[in-house]
């Protein structure tokens, strides 16, 4: 069924479903939405399966122009999207028609924005996923892990009903210029760590530094000492945060290597994790400690409830 086609490509668009699992052990990574919460909310606007594959656009500059009559959602970052030359709305269902265009300027608030449309995107299955990996080659639209080029031609699945016109409650529609808290987890290194980087590490501001982007985000602030140079090379989650030896912590994101060798002062819980891919180079953000009960409670509620939405 037609979807868009491309009539000007930005730096970044992605196709991404909920990721590539069960084969990290061939070295292969994640993948998926690096916004989590935004990307569940716009396929459950449009009322897609969890997992259903949505455009992931990245400081915008981005243009489409419809070749079908969709329903639409458009979710995180205020990237000065543009209906026919219009503000679009954001966090709500959308009808277009064949023809209308959506242009995607400059980032205004937050770094990421995702496009969800009513049967979801068609995309190229790899591994048991279509999330796109530009470094591993994988996914996509084209099953070769490329963005979106001008000219390309984004198919969709045919959609049953459409569905009723929805929007995301105002205390999910978050202002990502605000200073973002990451919640996280304590992790097997933290206690090689001195008391002096313990209480900096959670009560320091720290600054996303300009190497950022979807396989780690690095932090810059107080140097963090730990009597651990290294570690045999162990498994990587997503939201881990490695220290290297200049003591600066590094995040790691979905685009990440499957195994490390730094100590790990904790993870980050999924929410956070997405939190900080919207973050600007320079914006400020700041670690809480988090424990694992009231975590995984609330992933499991937001999982629930986004299957939830999906189905009816």
């Amino acid at each position: 069924m037609s979807g868009f086609r491309v009539s000007r490509a930005g730096p970044l668009a992605l196709l991404q479903d909920s990721g590539r699992f069960g084969v990290r052990h061939l070295g292969v990574t994640q993948g998926g939405p690096a916004d989590l919460h935004a990307w569940a909310w716009a396929n459950s606007l449009t009322g897609n399966a969890w997992g259903t594959g949505v455009l992931e656009i990245t400081f915008g500059g981005l243009e489409l122009v419809a070749e079908g009559d969709l329903t639409i959602a458009l979710t995180g970052a205020d990237l000065g999207i543009k209906h026919n030359r219009q503000p679009a709305p954001r966090w709500r269902t959308l009808a277009v028609a064949a023809g209308d265009t959506l242009t995607f300027g400059t980032p205004a608030n937050g770094l990421r924005a995702y496009l969800a449309v009513s049967g979801g995107f068609r995309g190229d299955t790899v591994l048991g996923s279509s999330a796109c990996v530009v470094r591993e080659q994988l996914g996509g639209f084209d099953g070769q892990g490329n963005s979106l080029r001008e000219g390309d031609t984004l198919t969709v699945n045919r959609a049953g009903t459409p569905p009723a016109q929805r929007a995301a409650p105002e205390s999910e529609r978050h202002d990502y210029r605000q200073m973002a808290i990451l919640d996280l987890l304590p992790g097997a290194q933290i206690a090689a760590f001195t008391g002096r980087s313990l209480f900096d590490a959670f009560n320091a501001e720290w600054r996303v530094d300009q190497r950022a982007d979807r396989m780690g985000v690095r932090l810059t602030g107080p140097a963090l000492q730990c009597s651990i140079g290294s570690l045999i090379s162990e498994g990587i989650s997503l939201g881990a945060v490695q220290v290297p030896p200049d003591g600066q912590p590094i995040a790691l994101l979905n685009d990440r290597q499957t195994i490390g060798g730094y100590p790990r002062l904790g993870n980050l819980t999924p929410m956070a994790a997405s939190r900080l891919a919207q973050c600007m180079p320079g914006q400020a953000v700041r670690f809480r400690a988090a424990g694992i009960d009231s975590t995984l409670r609330q992933h499991r509620r937001f999982l629930q409830e986004h299957a939830a939405a999906s189905a009816c």
